[in-house]
C-alpha cells in the first residue's frame, strides 16, 4: 500500500490534494462531500476586509445615524443586533466546518490595511482555523512605487500578524514578482510556514460594443502549472518552508509532476468546480496507481526528486537553454514559411 501522506505547515495530511479557496466551501454539505471523496484539507474562501468596511459604512447609515431626520419614525429603522455581519457569518462558517469535518479547516484572508490583517487575523484564529492563508491580491499600479517597497509592505503585514497569532501562516504569491526566491526567504525569516505558488491575477477585459472594463474569470488550464512547477523545482531544499502550488492543476500528470518538483501539496479548484467534488477520489487513485507501478512507496520517496538539485541537467529550469528551445520550434505542415 502507498504511503500518500504529507507534511503542510506543521500538518500530517493523509495525502497532498487539497481543496483551494473556492465557492465550494461555503456550502456544509459539498464541504462534506470533499472530504469523503479525500480532501485532506480544506482552504475556506476568502475573508475580504474591503466587504466589511462597505458593510461596516452601510450599517453606519442605518443603524447609527437614526436620530438624524424625524425621531419619531426612529421605531420603524431595524436595530444592529438583529443583523449577522459578513464577518460573523464567516467566522460562524468556520466553525461549522470545523465542526462537522475531520480534515484541517485552514482559513483565507484578504485584507488591504495593516490593522485589518491583525484584526481579522486574530478572530480567525480565535475561531479555530488550523492555519491561514494570506491571500495577498496586490495590483502595484502607481507608477512611482518601486519592487522593493511593494515587498516590504507584504513583509511588514507578515511581521506585525506574526506577532499576534500563532496558527500556521501561509502567504499566497504571485507570480509578478523580481526575484521570487530571495522574496520567498524573507518571508521565511519574517515568520512564514509556507507559500503557495502562484496566485492567478484575473484580468479585465474590454467590451467592444461599450466600451466598458468588464470583469472576467476564466477558469485555469493544466498550461498554467509549468510556471509553478518550475518555480518550486528552483525553491524545492532551499528554504523549510511548506510549499504549495495552485493554479492549473486538472490531471494526475499535472499532480505527479508537482510532486517531482518538490510541492507539499496541491490546491484544486477549477477541476472541482467544472466535475465536482468527485474528481478528487479519481485523482487519488490514479496517483496510487501511478505510485505503484513506477515502485514508489510513498510520496515522500517522490517529492524533489526532480527539482532543480536533482534534475540531471539542472540548468534545463534556468534561461540555459532558452534560444535551442526555441530554434527547435517548427510550424505545422502546410504552413507557409
Amino acid at each position: 500500500m502507498v504511503d500518500l501522506s504529507t507534511q503542510y505547515l506543521g500538518l500530517k495530511l493523509n495525502n497532498p490534494l487539497v481543496p483551494s479557496a473556492s465557492p465550494l466551501s461555503k456550502d456544509l454539505d459539498t464541504a462534506k462531500q470533499l472530504e469523503d471523496a479525500g480532501a485532506s484539507a480544506l482552504v475556506m474562501h476568502s475573508l475580504f476586509e474591503e466587504r466589511i468596511e462597505t458593510e461596516a459604512r452601510r450599517h453606519e447609515r442605518f443603524f447609527h445615524q437614526q436620530a438624524i431626520g424625524h425621531a419619531e419614525a426612529d421605531s420603524f429603522h431595524p436595530l444592529h443586533f438583529d443583523y449577522d455581519s459578513y464577518q460573523d457569518r464567516y467566522l460562524e462558517k468556520l466553525h461549522q466546518l470545523k465542526m462537522q469535518l475531520d480534515i484541517p479547516v485552514i482559513a483565507s484572508l484578504n485584507g488591504t490595511t495593516p490593522e485589518g490583517w491583525i484584526e481579522y487575523g486574530k478572530a480567525i484564529q480565535q475561531a479555530g482555523a488550523a492555519a491561514l492563508e494570506l491571500n495577498a491580491y496586490y495590483i502595484a499600479a502607481d507608477i512611482e512605487l518601486t519592487a522593493q517597497a511593494v515587498e516590504e509592505q507584504y513583509l511588514k503585514v507578515l511581521t506585525e500578524l506574526r506577532r499576534h497569532v500563532s496558527i500556521p501562516i501561509t502567504m499566497k504569491l504571485s507570480s509578478q514578482f523580481s526575484s521570487p526566491l530571495h522574496f520567498i526567504r524573507k518571508l521565511e525569516q519574517a515568520g512564514a510556514n509556507g507559500v503557495a505558488l502562484f496566485n492567478r491575477f484575473y484580468q479585465p477585459d474590454i467590451d467592444l460594443e461599450s466600451l466598458l472594463i468588464i470583469p472576467k474569470i476564466n477558469l485555469s488550464t493544466s498550461a498554467e502549472t509549468l510556471l509553478r512547477i518550475r518555480w518550486v523545482a528552483l525553491l524545492y531544499g532551499r528554504v523549510k518552508l511548506s510549499i504549495a502550488v495552485t493554479g492549473g492543476f486538472h490531471t494526475v500528470e499535472d499532480v505527479i509532476k508537482a510532486l517531482l518538483a518538490g510541492a507539499d501539496v496541491i490546491h484544486l479548484c477549477s477541476i472541482l468546480l467544472e466535475k465536482g467534488p468527485q474528481q478528487l477520489k479519481q485523482l487519488l487513485n490514479e496517483l496510487a496507481y501511478w505510485l505503484e507501478q513506477h515502485e514508489y512507496e510513498s510520496i515522500q520517496q517522490l517529492k524533489g526528486s526532480l527539482s532543480q538539485q536533482h534534475a540531471i541537467n539542472p540548468a534545463d529550469y534556468e534561461r540555459a537553454n532558452y534560444i535551442e528551445i526555441l530554434d527547435s520550434y517548427s510550424s505545422s505542415g502546410g504552413v507557409l514559411r
